[in-house]
């Protein structure tokens, strides 16, 4: 029996020891040319810097913070230059070849000085086959600023084909719905290309959207935030 007891106990250690060294913690630090979020930048069409943290536990649940400098709060009359998200989740292949992954993200707009707070909480569901990934989010409040939002939704369907050598291509479409603001929804797109030199990712985005220039023009400078246009990037994960 203590042979037994042993055994077992071996037996769960080694397997603790195994999840534990299956999950990640990884950090990763960006520049962009422009910080585009569903099409619209966030930037006045003018450079970003970004960066995050991730953590993956082995059984499948995650934990992550990511921020990013921001011009629209200040052009929109408040006092915010950062945007930060924070978001968690779980994510498990449910059959074979198919991956579902849900959770809550959180974007927080510090001393943002707006009437309306621009903070939103999205719940968000998305299913993966292959290289292509299917997502909804759902917003429980109301959607960035915009007024009388609550329940609105972004579906969108990206896809990753690595294409050799180190590239990776990248298709995408979304449509934002805004509750109650016809003229605020749109449809997004873009396709992007990057290149991974020894862990320095560079990219190159083709990043456009049939926005309403009403809804999504620059009150600083009169300039359309979702036109289409062409964005670079450099990312590195640690």
């Amino acid at each position: 029996m203590k042979t037994l007891v042993v055994s077992v106990l071996s037996l769960a250690a080694a397997s603790a020891f195994a999840q534990e060294a299956a999950s990640s913690l990884s950090f990763n630090a960006a520049a962009v040319s422009d910080y585009r979020y569903r099409g619209i930048s966030q930037t006045r069409l003018k450079p970003a810097l970004q960066g995050g943290l991730d953590y993956a536990h082995a059984s499948g649940f995650y934990v992550g913070a990511w921020t990013s400098t921001i011009q629209w709060i200040k052009d929109a009359g408040g006092d915010s230059q950062a945007e930060i998200d924070v978001y968690g989740g779980y994510k498990a292949e449910i059959a074979p070849g198919l991956t579902a992954d849900v959770g809550l993200l959180q974007y927080v707009y510090p001393s943002h000085k707006l009437g309306i707070s621009p903070d939103t909480l999205e719940v968000y569901g998305a299913l993966s086959c292959g290289p292509v990934t299917a997502k909804y989010s759902h917003s429980t409040t109301n959607l960035f600023g915009f007024a009388a939002s609550k329940k609105s939704g972004y579906f969108d369907v990206t896809a990753n084909f690595d294409i050799g050598d180190g590239l990776t291509l990248t298709p995408h479409v979304g449509h934002q719905t805004v509750k109650n603001n016809s003229a605020a929804s749109y449809t997004d797109y873009s396709l992007t290309l990057a290149k991974d030199f020894s862990g320095f990712v560079v990219s190159g985005a083709i990043v456009g959207t049939d926005a309403e220039k009403s809804a999504y023009t620059s009150a600083a400078n009169n300039k359309f935030l979702g036109k289409t246009s062409f964005v670079l990037g450099l990312k590195k994960t640690f």
